[in-house]
């Protein structure tokens, strides 16, 4: 039988890849082989130099973006009131008011981990609303023990994670491959040998799943269209 294989590099610390998830999922509804399909999701790391908790400098949400990318506060609530909306109609609750930065280094380790439990689409969900709706802190461990058992990871197996390097590797390769391949925003999709790049609509990313299973097992070289997607400038 045809597998499908759908490999997506997202961060936890991204906006367009919680409403990207939203939109595979959604394609994956209407797709009829959605049995015959297998996605693994791939660590990119939008700030690697973040700290673990980024500074408070006060101020609303809009106002730290704006300093970070020069833009006046003005355009940077708007952009947030815009993403929000637009969430909404994927049935995502955007809190921009509760988001804590930081580094989401140890966030992709534990979805690694998760991958080996087959609990990694769980876990990517679970710390994408924990992160974007809840407030959590995505590179405190305690938080990420706590939710890790929420998916079914055992607690002292999430704590033995973060007391050592286990897949530390794993998320540098995702991310060399990452660079391999020219990806410089997220959501990045590989459905078959097309490269999706950003959160399509569902139709673009149901069109690509047609597409995919139709040639499949054949390998050719990657074709792209693109989205909207989170880069190191920011989310566009």
């Amino acid at each position: 039988m045809k597998t499908l294989q759908i490999d997506i590099w997202s961060d936890i610390a991204c906006p367009w890849c919680s409403i990207g998830k939203r939109r595979i999922e959604a394609a994956l509804e209407r797709f009829p082989h959605k049995n015959d399909v297998k996605i693994t999701w791939r660590a990119f790391e939008l700030n690697p130099a973040a700290p673990k908790v980024e500074p408070q400098t006060g101020g609303a949400y809009a106002e730290r973006l704006a300093q970070k990318y020069g833009w006046s506060v003005k355009a940077a609530q708007e952009r947030l009131d815009s993403m929000v909306e637009v969430a909404k109609k994927d049935g995502l609750d955007f809190r921009f008011d509760h988001i804590k930065p930081g580094n989401t280094f140890d966030a992709h380790r534990l979805v690694h981990l998760a991958d080996k439990r087959g609990l990694q689409g769980a876990m990517k969900e679970r710390l994408l609303r924990a992160y974007m709706t809840e407030g959590e802190q995505m590179s405190d461990i305690p938080t990420l023990v706590r939710l890790a058992t929420e998916v079914g990871i055992d607690a002292e197996e999430a704590q033995a994670l973060f007391a050592s390097d286990d897949y530390a590797n794993e998320v540098r390769a995702d991310e060399r491959e990452a660079h391999q391949i020219g990806i410089s925003g997220v959501p990045f999709f590989v459905i078959g040998r097309y490269g999706v790049s950003g959160a399509q609509p569902a139709e673009a990313l149901l069109q690509v799943l047609d597409k995919a299973w139709a040639e499949a097992p054949e390998l050719a070289e990657t074709e792209l269209s693109e989205g909207a997607t989170c880069g190191a400038d920011g989310c566009v």
